[in-house]
């Protein structure tokens, strides 16, 4: 009796890793308005591919069929926040697919920030890291911003480096900002709770991979901040009236298998403010 009863749990537990496996395989692309009213009013529109935690160990999409499934979209920019990998011997893996996201054209360009996993590698393997994503034309930022003019309006990119391993530093990330559409770039959220003071019109960031495990919550992630205790570790969420949106990520950490939460590539619609209203927007 008692091997009949292990042989059944045995075939629950093969049957659930097995689904929880193929959960990776199921990626989401969600589309995002931000500020629908204006984008009704024929505002400019910045449309922005947003990649998050790659985790090159363990991702389930091949670059080719990541191309496959944003070839036809619109894209203006494309925006990537960190846990690209943890392991040195990863960074080759990682060229296929900064090739295939040049070859969707964005016009405005790829920027990137790291992340907590990212900074396992030290010294000359974080170079390289760094390196890799800057020959293939991605820009990587740390607590540093960059204007472009996207149709017409001023587009202000603010990279925050990674919050986790205590590496923010808002106050050099918004340094000489100027009127504009403020774009924050970083990778765990938890640093927008502290960031009243300092205007964006919106932030993309990732880190929590939406659980990757939930049964029925994510319990596993009560230690990584604040937010998490505040229910918001996926999804589009606003603080302080400013919007942000936490990825669940493309890759997986640790083992590979999603339960409650799948792989996703997010394109955002974010509406370019006027001239007038970038007066209004100013920190």
């Amino acid at each position: 009796m008692k091997i009949l009863l292990l042989i059944g749990l045995f075939i629950i537990l093969y049957y659930f890793i097995k689904k929880a496996y193929k959960n990776t395989m199921d990626i989401v692309i969600n589309k995002i308005q931000i500020n629908p009213v204006h984008i009704d009013k024929k505002n400019p529109v910045m449309n922005i591919l947003h990649l998050s935690d790659l985790h090159l160990e363990n991702i389930s999409i091949s670059p080719q069929e990541l191309y496959t499934k944003l070839k036809d979209k619109p894209i203006d920019i494309i925006a990537l926040t960190g846990d690209f990998l943890d392991r040195k011997r990863t960074i080759p893996k990682l060229i296929p697919y900064l090739e295939v996201l040049n070859q969707l054209n964005a016009p405005y360009g790829m920027y990137a920030v790291f992340g907590n996993h990212d900074y396992v590698l030290r010294g000359s393997n974080l170079q390289k890291l760094k390196d890799t994503l800057e020959t293939h034309h991605c820009k990587v930022f740390f607590n540093e911003n960059t204007t472009i003019n996207v149709k017409g309006r001023r587009v202000n990119l603010i990279g925050i480096d990674d919050y986790s391993t205590k590496r923010s530093d808002i106050k050099s990330s918004y340094k000489g900002i100027k009127h504009g559409t403020n774009l924050v770039l970083t990778h765990d959220p938890n640093v927008v709770l502290e960031m009243k003071d300092y205007h964006f019109d919106y932030l993309l960031a990732g880190h929590f991979h939406g659980g990757q495990i939930c049964y029925p919550k994510a319990y596993h992630l009560v230690k990584m901040g604040k937010m998490v205790r505040m229910n918001m570790i996926k999804g589009l969420h606003n603080y302080d009236d400013k919007p942000f949106y936490i990825s669940e990520g493309l890759g997986q950490t640790g083992v590979n298998i999603r339960v409650g939460s799948r792989p996703e590539i997010t394109i955002h619609q974010l509406s370019l403010t006027s001239k007038k209203e970038e007066v209004q927007t100013a920190i």
